[in-house]
């Protein structure tokens, strides 16, 4: 039954103007998130294995071809061990849109349950869970001649100039962005300017109804010291590994990297050393110090997300220990 028929009245008003997943399939989802470097993919290759399951990438770069390291992408040993979907979709010169996500999740989706496998998203992307979870906001189309002159005159001004902008008319989208997110904020702009209300408010979707909702979604919510640890030790083996290597093979190659891909956490700053704005040992730095402040706000975004259940380790617990835990939590829910 399509879900326009399963909602009331007051409940199809608060789902208007948004592209859902089918929620036959949405309910037949398990999802794991987590903050990065927290070890959700370890956990999630074990939970996969527990439930049958292939991993769907819930992340926004590791859908690049060639980013790599930097993204954390699973290896060829785990995508042996597991099949993986969504990974490698683009290259990274091309921008890919949430709606585009949601499209080739759904079709994934369908292709694992007939399979007679379980869809398991894992990754730490909030905006992509927000939006599996409640649909996209579907906006106003492009106004591309609105969106030239933003560029223009953000190059006529102080580098923050775009993220003030916003800050003016949606203070609540300015928190949420990266003052760098040049594609989001302008996006945001455009919004407000074709339709006069702020985008944060737009795309403020509600939940689901309780009965529509998939039962399995999970986050790790590690100690915030132990996490910073994770961090700074994963830079150092992702530089070790030839993270600079492969930074310096994509901007040298015949299209580049995009405005999305460039300012992926971690490869912006390896760009700017390798154009030599920064030493090494600067831009690893940057990265470690980023990479937190991203951490911290994917807690928010996981937080934010009734949906989604937290579920508090030590970072003792082996990857193994942590997917049993999920797997008796299923089996508390089906008694229910």
């Amino acid at each position: 039954m399509p879900v326009s028929e399963k909602l009331s009245a007051s409940e199809r008003k608060a789902t208007q103007n948004r592209s859902l997943m089918d929620t036959h399939l949405l309910q037949q989802c398990w999802f794991l998130a987590g903050p990065t470097a927290c070890g959700k993919s370890a956990v999630g290759l074990e939970l996969a294995e527990c439930l049958d399951a292939e991993i769907l990438a819930l992340d926004s770069m590791s859908l690049y071809r060639g980013m790599d390291i930097g993204t954390a992408k699973p290896s060829a040993a785990d995508q042996s061990r597991v099949p993986h979907r969504l990974i490698d979709l683009t290259e990274p010169h091309a921008e890919f849109s949430v709606a585009e996500y949601l499209d080739r999740a759904e079709v994934a989706c369908r292709s694992i349950i007939e399979r007679g496998h379980v869809p398991l998203f894992v990754g730490g992307t909030g905006l992509y869970l927000r939006s599996l979870l409640r649909g996209v906001f579907e906006g106003p189309a492009a106004d591309w001649d609105f969106r030239r002159g933003l560029m223009t005159q953000a190059e006529q001004h102080p580098e923050n100039w775009l993220h003030e902008e916003l800050q003016r008319v949606d203070p609540v989208s300015a928190a949420r962005l990266h003052a760098n997110d040049q594609r989001r904020l302008i996006r945001a702009l455009e919004v407000h300017h074709q339709t006069g209300q702020p985008a944060s408010q737009l795309q403020n979707q509600s939940p689901l109804p309780a009965e529509l909702r998939p039962r399995h979604v999970y986050w790790l919510s590690p100690p915030r010291e132990w996490l910073h640890d994770r961090i700074n030790a994963r830079v150092d083996q992702m530089i070790s590994a030839g993270w600079v290597r492969e930074v310096e093979r994509l901007i040298s190659a015949a299209q580049g990297l995009g405005r999305t891909a460039g300012q992926a956490l971690g490869y912006k700053e390896l760009v700017a050393h390798l154009a030599g704005n920064c030493t090494l040992d600067e831009a690893i730095d940057q990265i470690k110090a980023a990479t937190r402040q991203f951490a911290k706000r994917q807690h928010t975004w996981f937080r934010q997300l009734e949906e989604c259940a937290e579920i508090p380790i030590t970072g003792n617990e082996s990857p193994s220990e942590l997917a049993e835990r999920l797997i008796q939590r299923r089996d508390q829910l089906a008694t229910r």
